[in-house]
């Protein structure tokens, strides 16, 4: 009898932030801005770099310090991260998964960021805090596409899990989690206001 199976998957983690405690989002994407012009050493980096807008990633570490709004977020990032962990049947022994970096991302209009990995990371995510309509997707690379020499391209319309690339419109209040193997990248923001996002990495320790 013919017997046909799905292996190795890669998961995918959605909900509201609002399932493991109430974050203010408007409170919290008025601390991005003030936390982003106050930071001359992160616009300086993304200047150097060729980043578009804005990001905190090479120049600030301690944003759960800096702003309450923050340290509120990471109480319920680690609730949504333990959930993902024990979906994902991690053996964890007498270590746990905790916040590594947690960084801002403002991106403008007709901004990118290119496709990469979180090396040296657990699980990493994003959680979204303004999303004007046409702002970009969230888009996930099949971890396998590099070695699919000579495949043949999908069927439009194939099924989810056997597509080559994923693309995920969050909401503002959402929370997104994933392996942080998975590549993953975010294409041209068309919406003509910025895309606020807060973006995390856990480790194991």
């Amino acid at each position: 009898m013919t017997k046909i199976r799905s292996l190795f998957a890669t998961r995918l983690y959605q909900a509201r932030l609002s399932e493991h405690g109430a974050i203010d989002t408007d409170e919290l994407e008025g601390s991005c801005y003030s936390i982003a012009e106050d930071d001359e050493a992160g616009q300086d980096w993304c200047e150097e770099q060729g980043y578009p807008g804005y990001t905190s990633y090479a120049s600030l570490t301690d944003l759960p310090w800096r702003f309450p709004i923050f340290s509120d977020l990471v109480k319920v990032l680690d609730k949504h991260v333990a959930g993902f962990a024990e979906d994902l049947e991690f053996d964890l022994g007498d270590k746990s998964l905790v916040l590594e970096d947690i960084w801002i991302n403002i991106l403008p209009e007709g901004g990118t960021h290119s496709s990469h990995i979180h090396p040296h990371s657990v699980i990493s995510g994003t959680t979204y805090v303004a999303m004007p309509e046409g702002a970009s997707a969230l888009k996930l690379e099949d971890p396998r596409l590099a070695m699919m020499m000579a495949s043949p391209t999908r069927k439009k319309g194939c099924r989810e899990e056997l597509k080559s690339f994923v693309y995920v419109a969050p909401q503002v209040g959402d929370v997104l989690l994933w392996e942080s193997w998975l590549r993953h990248e975010v294409p041209l923001n068309m919406a003509e206001e910025n895309r606020v996002s807060v973006s995390f990495n856990y480790k194991w320790e």
